[in-house]
């Protein structure tokens, strides 16, 4: 069913299709290699698919302002986990028809600033939203993880009938996501019992997962704290300390610094998630950040060449560049460390100013996200850490 303006969360195309073009956003974004998975942690890979039809703005608004909300939930979990996420569109006209109008936009990646860069770069445009064909793609086209005991999750958003194609039968999709050991939790941008009787509800049983309802327009609950300008300015100091190397460093560290500016512009709240973020273990830039690239094990330090370092790094020596890499690390850490403790006064005040203000977050797009990963990933064995109440 076509339809004017509107917009959910969507992975792409049926496999057996053929290659699904994708789409490019308006903007160039920095392709980051892959990064490994750090020791002692558990594998959570997530592929977000939206739908960009039509009327479905309000949902990508949301999803740019609370992704980084989404993440600093599995932060709190133990073990650590090792993140990576996917993103898709479908229902989209200026989508090929061929593919079911699906694109896959990443694929699984630890890049958050990537992923976030072409969130931002995502248009509507009417079109024919195929659920089943995005969730199989999603399952068939990403590399997901091969770990034992790995928390593998499509979310699809989306406020048209799940049973429209014709094609891909959507019990059939759900089936055969579900053999490959992902979970399929459905968003329905509409009342419940709507969702319920298209098939949204149905698609997440058949595949282990949850179907919520949700207002995406006026679900989302962004609350102002006297914690969030000091925040995004630490955030700011944060990306000081990242040491670029190899030949993408410059743009890599561009792109950092536009996606402070991309959140600060949905709202303060946002800017100060993305810096909680980015105090935590799960934002890594193994790909361009020497640190990181160390920590990892991506990189030998003595294996990088002189033309590859930043330039305060060239002139020195062995014991000169190991020096500088644990000064910088040692001042990332300070920062990360103060940032912590504002998140933490941060979070309580806004969970008192909701209860002060009578405010409610069940029909917003994160809070369900949030509360359906919890328990997925508690049922996979993680543990999540409560937050303390700050001290005064």
């Amino acid at each position: 069913m076509r339809k004017p303006i509107r917009l959910a969360f969507a992975a792409a195309m049926l496999a057996a299709a053929a290659a699904c073009p994708h789409l490019l956003p308006a903007q160039p974004v920095i392709a980051v290699p892959p990064t490994t998975r750090p020791m002692q942690s558990q594998d959570v890979d997530l592929a977000i698919c939206l739908d960009t039809s039509g009327s479905m703005d309000g949902l990508i608004d949301s999803a740019r302002q609370k992704l980084w909300a989404i993440v600093n939930e599995l932060a709190k979990a133990q073990p650590k986990p090792n993140l990576r996420v996917a993103l898709y569109h479908y229902g989209n006209d200026g989508l090929d028809a061929k593919t079911g109008w699906v694109s896959q936009l990443s694929d699984l990646t630890t890049d958050l600033d990537g992923i976030y860069s072409k969130l931002f770069a995502l248009k509507t445009n009417g079109g024919t939203e195929y659920v089943a064909r995005v969730s199989v793609a999603a399952a068939e086209q990403l590399t997901w993880s091969a770990q034992k005991g790995a928390l593998k999750i499509i979310v699809v958003a989306g406020n048209e009938p799940a049973t429209q194609d014709d094609k891909v039968k959507l019990k059939d999709a759900c089936q055969i996501v579900a053999g490959k050991g992902i979970i399929i939790n459905t968003i329905y941008c509409g009342d419940e019992a709507s969702g319920r009787q298209t098939g949204w509800a149905d698609a997440a049983a058949w595949a282990d997962g949850q179907f919520a309802a949700i207002d995406a327009n006026n679900g989302t609950v962004a609350v102002n704290t006297p914690f969030d300008k000091d925040l995004a300015d630490l955030s700011g100091k944060l990306n000081t300390t990242y040491v670029g190397y190899g030949a993408k460093r410059e743009a890599a560290a561009q792109q950092q610094a536009a996606m402070d500016s991309a959140a600060k512009s949905t709202a303060p709240a946002a800017a100060a998630e993305r810096a909680v973020t980015k105090s935590g273990a799960l934002y890594r830039n193994s790909g361009w950040d020497l640190n990181d690239a160390l920590t990892e094990g991506t990189v030998k330090l003595s294996e990088v060449k002189t033309e590859d370092l930043p330039e305060a790094m060239r002139s020195l020596d062995a014991a000169g560049r190991e020096k500088y890499l644990q000064d910088k690390a040692k001042e990332r850490a300070d920062i990360q460390k103060q940032i912590q403790e504002l998140g933490v006064k941060r979070e309580a005040y806004v969970k008192a100013e909701m209860t002060k203000q009578g405010l409610s977050d069940k029909q917003s797009l994160d809070a369900n996200l949030r509360s359906m990963i919890r328990q997925q990933a508690t049922k996979n064995g993680f543990v999540f850490e409560e937050t303390k109440t700050p001290t005064k």
